[in-house]
């Protein structure tokens, strides 16, 4: 059994009109590589260290190979450049536990 693979991201949005086109260009691209949203969005908090920036999500793979490679696919190319003009923030690969 492989290990599943999870992409977090945490960022400040700065201009809603595109992270809304990227919301939308993204979601399709997650399905060829077995990719799903497991937090989009909604509260949270810290409860030790900083607190995480404005918006967070967390979407699980397969595999961590099948992450990487969705982050690093030409059907994610676009979408991830309307992202990266919408918000600042960061994006960690992680792999999971079998």
């Amino acid at each position: 059994m492989t290990a599943p693979g999870y992409v977090f991201l945490t960022f400040d949005v700065e201009d809603a009109e595109k992270m809304q086109a990227y919301s939308a260009a993204a979601g399709p691209t997650l399905a060829p590589y077995g990719g799903e949203f497991i937090v989009r969005g909604g509260r949270h908090e810290s409860l030790e260290g900083g607190l995480p920036r404005g918006r967070t999500a967390i979407l699980r793979f397969p595999s961590y190979e099948q992450a990487k490679a969705w982050y690093e696919s030409d059907a994610y190319a676009a979408p991830l450049a309307l992202r990266l003009e919408a918000s600042r923030g960061e994006v960690f690969l992680i792999e999971g536990i079998e």
